[in-house]
């Protein structure tokens, strides 16, 4: 997202949709299709992996083949199970911490966003990193440059590639700014923000560095009704 944010806030829009007008604006239905999309898609690059894979078994098992072939069937798997995890690890990047400012202005900035907090997400930013935004499409996290929204019932989840303009910006003012950008045009925030991943919780959490885990699970509690207590 560029620096245009701000002048945003009073308007309830964000400019930056009009940059990307060809989008239809993000809601339950597009998440819907984006979803599955992305699910036809990634069956589109590992089944051919899968197929030569079995094809290759197959013909060991009917003596066609030498028995060393079964290495080669075994490169197959792998590439296709290769092809889902990158895709996670994509959208794991979204979330992982960028350089930091000065020592002052990470803990003025750090003041500001615990203006911007309750009690229960400030803590859980102290503790991962991440802000949780419960909003009408689903709960968020958001990082210091991207988020991750996880829709009612938690099935899927989906991983954007957001920032606030300015690399010098402390942590907390890149998430503050994504944070109020979202309160005030959620669905514009998504729109704006570019997909990275879209797929299982679990397959994203191995992805995730560890300290961030807690957030995602409280992220996934949340979207399924089931609020946490103890962050």
């Amino acid at each position: 997202m560029g620096g245009a944010l701000l002048s945003a806030y009073d308007s309830g829009e964000l400019p930056e949709c009009g940059a990307v007008h060809w989008r239809a604006r993000t809601d339950q239905a597009s998440l819907r299709r984006s979803g599955r999309w992305w699910t036809v898609s990634t069956a589109g690059h590992v089944l051919p992996f899968l197929m030569a894979a079995g094809t290759v078994l197959a013909g060991v098992l009917v003596g066609v083949l030498a028995p060393a072939t079964v290495a080669l069937a075994a490169v197959l798997l792998a590439r296709g199970w290769a092809i889902p995890e990158l895709h996670a690890a994509r959208g794991a990047n979204v979330l992982r911490p960028r350089p930091r400012a000065g020592a002052a202005a990470e803990r003025r900035a750090l003041g500001l966003l615990a203006d911007l907090l309750d009690r229960r997400a400030y803590a859980l930013h102290m503790r991962t990193g991440l802000v949780l935004e419960p909003a009408a499409l689903g709960v968020w996290l958001l990082g210091e440059a991207g988020a991750i929204l996880v829709p009612r019932r938690g099935r899927r989840l989906f991983c954007y590639c957001v920032r606030a303009s300015g690399p010098e910006l402390p942590a907390a003012d890149r998430i503050a700014h994504l944070l109020l950008a979202l309160r005030t045009d959620e669905a514009g925030f998504a729109t704006v923000a570019n997909l990275a991943f879209a797929g299982a919780p679990w397959r994203l959490r191995r992805r995730l560095p560890r300290a961030m885990r807690p957030a995602l699970a409280a992220a996934l509690a949340e979207a399924r009704g089931h609020r946490v207590g103890r962050l």
